[in-house]
């Protein structure tokens, strides 16, 4: 069962953030669909977690922290260092070293209510299964 906790969301994200990226650019990158699947692993685990009480609006913004962070580490790792130029923010105002930028944050932001939905799905699956 814990082991589903974390599979079943990495493989939703996996999949699902590689088909967002289609349907938006027109094509995606394996490393993408990694950071996916680890992002929505790890907002699984943190709507889990989170205490009953946290407002939703504080709940999405520590989710586009989230994701924000992990943007910025796959991108140092294949952009800045591998030179593999997956994504290139350099045209967006206020980006930082073209990683990530407040727009996508935004962006971020508003994806987690749609996976917050989905995650409460996927659990009651999860928990009746």
């Amino acid at each position: 069962m814990k082991l589903a906790r974390v599979t079943i969301p990495f493989l939703i994200g996996f999949f699902l953030y590689a088909l967002i990226e289609i349907a938006a650019r027109g094509y995606t990158h394996w490393t993408m669909a990694l950071t996916g699947g680890v992002v929505f692993a790890a907002l699984c685990h943190m709507f889990r977690n989170a205490p009953p009480a946290m407002p939703l609006p504080l709940l999405y913004l520590c989710g586009a922290v989230i994701i924000t962070t992990a943007e910025l580490s796959v991108g140092v790792a294949v952009n800045l260092y591998l030179h593999w130029n997956v994504w290139d923010y350099s045209d967006v105002p206020m980006n930082f070293h073209g990683q990530i930028c407040p727009l996508y944050s935004c962006f971020w932001y508003l994806l987690c209510i749609p996976a917050r939905y989905l995650w409460q799905m996927v659990d009651r699956q999860l928990k009746a299964g």
